[in-house]
């Protein structure tokens, strides 16, 4: 070891940023770790950078005896004389060992532990300077891609866009620019340590806050995020001050604003939607540019029955269900759709139901669990069947069987019950086809509307 030695500590530490002192510590116990394994920890030894000569020095102390027992760590007085005139019985005497002469395998452990100290304390490193920046927006180059995803360089340190964090379909090439969100920093990990996404809802939150500046001062509150990413997202806002537009200042002029954010997501058509307190309101918002009829609301289920035109299911539903599920994602409760047509009948359906139920004295439940759930099963089923199941009196199957002659003729229509998760089938608005009737947050794939 040389003063070459003293160069390559001075170099990693500036390349590195590791402090100097901390290296020239790990370096000794490097030196020390292995000069114990190759005496087996018998030696009383001292380690010591020399910072003049840029060398590692070892000192092995023994002790001034008049007669050894431990041949190792303990020196006669006659032959402690010879190194030191002053020496006296029980003094500690310092004798240099040869570094050089720890062998191949000992220096192959001193640089393993110098290697593992150093990528240590590099991590150590990273994790404090980064551990305060998740939320934040960084940018790097495309250096690679592994298993886990693209390895993104910036700079110091390597970041890591994994696959399920990434844009359907955006593609990278080695060499490419790319801005992704800080979601985790991880503070022991082989793989890079820092965990970026690009599909992260918060990350479209951050584009707003730089792109508009009401954002940014909170003038303009982003009240929650829906993103089907980079197909098409919903951002509910809200406006502290009732003199700022909040859908015009995140537009921008002639749609400035939300321009730049559209083209950082790669064509991803960006909602705004006006939050409103009362949820009806808010919902008849998400689900635009639908118009919509009525909505109905289930506070304890949180779901909202949606009643739209006849002619505006398909905006009301989008694209393969995309607008409801937005729309249901940003509200955070489950919206079924229905045309007014469907929903007129599934009412006149109800009415009936109620109405036999009555006349039989017993609940629509009753019904539901034997299975009758139509004016048609009932009409088709035999009085004995009837009698058993429900378990009538015969004044109240009398009374029943009165009660679904009456109806029968006003009932031309089927009536099936509407099971709002089972609307895959309905068919997409093409040519003359005539659009699906009724939809939900899992609808099927209408042509999807235009949006902001």
């Amino acid at each position: 070891m040389s003063l070459e030695l003293k160069k390559v500590i001075d170099q990693i530490s500036k390349d590195k940023g590791i402090d100097r002192d901390m290296l020239v510590d790990t370096l000794e116990e490097a030196v020390r770790t292995s000069v114990n394994k190759k005496y087996a920890n018998m030696l009383d030894i001292e380690v010591n950078f020399n910072e003049d000569t840029g060398e590692i020095e070892v000192y092995q102390y023994k002790i001034v005896v008049d007669e050894i027992s431990d041949p190792d760590n303990e020196i006669l007085l006659r032959d402690a004389l010879e190194h030191d005139p002053n020496v006296q019985l029980d003094d500690e005497i310092g004798f240099a060992l040869n570094v050089k002469d720890l062998g191949r395998i000992a220096a192959q452990s001193a640089k393993q532990v110098l290697i593992q100290k150093m990528r240590d304390a590099e991590q150590e490193i990273i994790y404090e300077e980064y551990k305060d920046r998740i939320g934040e927006v960084i940018s790097g180059i495309i250096q690679r891609r592994d298993r886990s995803g693209w390895i993104i360089n910036l700079g110091r340190t390597e970041a890591v866009l994994p696959r399920a964090e990434q844009i359907p379909k955006e593609r990278f090439h080695r060499g490419d620019r790319v801005e992704a969100y800080i979601i985790d920093v991880r503070k022991e990990s082989r793989t890079p340590q820092i965990v970026v996404s690009r599909s992260h809802p918060d990350y479209m939150i951050a584009l707003f806050k730089r792109e508009v500046p009401e954002v940014s001062d909170e003038t303009i509150k982003i009240m929650n995020v829906a993103r089907d990413p980079g197909k098409r997202a919903k951002v509910a806002v809200m406006s502290k001050d009732i003199d700022v537009d909040p859908v015009g200042a995140c537009v921008g002029v002639k749609g400035s604003r939300i321009q730049n954010i559209v083209q950082e997501l790669k064509g991803e058509r960006i909602d705004i939607v006006v939050w409103k307190p009362d949820i009806a309101t808010y919902a008849a918002n998400a689900l635009s540019p639908a118009r919509i009829s009525r909505i109905t609301v289930d506070e304890e289920e949180k779901t909202l029955e949606v009643v739209v035109p006849d002619d505006q299911l398909t905006p009301a539903i989008g694209k393969k269900g995309q607008n409801v599920k937005l729309a249901s994602t940003l509200l955070g409760w489950k919206i079924d759709v229905f045309t007014e047509t469907r929903y007129g009948q599934l009412n006149e359906h109800q009415q009936i139901m109620e109405q036999l139920a009555s006349a039989a004295e017993i609940s629509i439940n009753d019904f539901i669990k034997q299975g009758f759930e139509s004016l048609e099963q009932l009409s088709d089923t035999e009085d004995q069947e009837l009698q058993e199941k429900l378990g009538l009196s015969s004044e109240s199957l009398a009374n029943l069987k009165s009660a679904i002659n009456f109806l029968a003729p006003r009932n031309n229509q089927p009536d099936e019950p509407l099971d709002s998760d089972e609307q895959d089938d309905s068919p997409a608005l093409d040519g003359d086809s005539e659009p699906p009737e009724t939809g939900s947050e899992s609808e099927a794939d209408p042509e999807e509307s235009g949006d902001k």
